[in-house]
């Protein structure tokens, strides 16, 4: 006997299962019946093998980790396109365009990411230049910087790049991208400069 009808054997015979059922005939004579003690133990397999796949569900529903993540670009379709900047100071890019935004970190209005979860984050974020001045974006944890992404006129006339980072958050800390003194970018509703980030693990 294998030992998964062991267990279902002696489960059935911890709850009674296998005893005798009493049943009523007409001319007042009790008689016992049963199931024969196969038929009970594939029921029994039948019903221990579903229950095993409704734990494995909750366990997985449970288990699985939230999903935080958005996709942002620098101009929306209200936006002219063109250059943004230059400014005087350094200035959080207000990416208004909002492809994904699930979770809700992402504040259009500021620019900035929330965490809401404490994790571990992947970010990234391209920028595109027209080349005059010479383009400076950074991403920003709180008030210190991280990565930087540095890019200058190109052969044509404007030119692009990326770059990206991992970063542990906690709850209410922030990112966002800064665009250095007196730098521009270059944008339309090519949506070349943009934003994205989501939640790789909870810690």
């Amino acid at each position: 006997m294998s030992m998964k009808r062991l267990s279902v054997l002696l489960l059935a015979m911890c709850l009674g299962l296998l005893g005798a059922q009493v049943s009523f005939e007409d001319n007042g004579t009790n008689r016992l019946t049963s199931m024969s003690q196969e038929e009970r133990l594939a029921a029994l397999e039948r019903r221990l093998e579903s229950s095993e796949k409704e734990v494995s569900h909750l366990k997985s529903l449970i288990g699985a980790p939230p999903v935080i993540a958005f996709s942002v670009a620098l101009m929306d379709e209200a936006t002219t396109p063109g250059d943004y900047g230059p400014f005087a100071y350094r200035t959080i890019l207000p990416y208004r365009k909002v492809f994904a935004n699930v979770g809700n970190g992402y504040n259009p209005a500021t620019g900035t990411f929330t965490a809401q979860i404490r994790g571990l984050y992947f970010f990234r974020f391209t920028m595109f230049t027209s080349g005059t001045p010479n383009s400076v974006a950074c991403i920003w944890k709180n008030n210190t910087f991280v990565v930087c992404l540095w890019d200058v006129k190109g052969y044509f006339g404007y030119d692009t790049g990326s770059n990206a980072v991992v970063l542990p958050m906690g709850v209410g800390e922030s990112v966002s991208v800064m665009l250095e003194p007196n730098r521009t970018l270059n944008d339309g509703q090519s949506h070349l400069n943009t934003f994205s980030g989501f939640l790789l693990s909870p810690m």
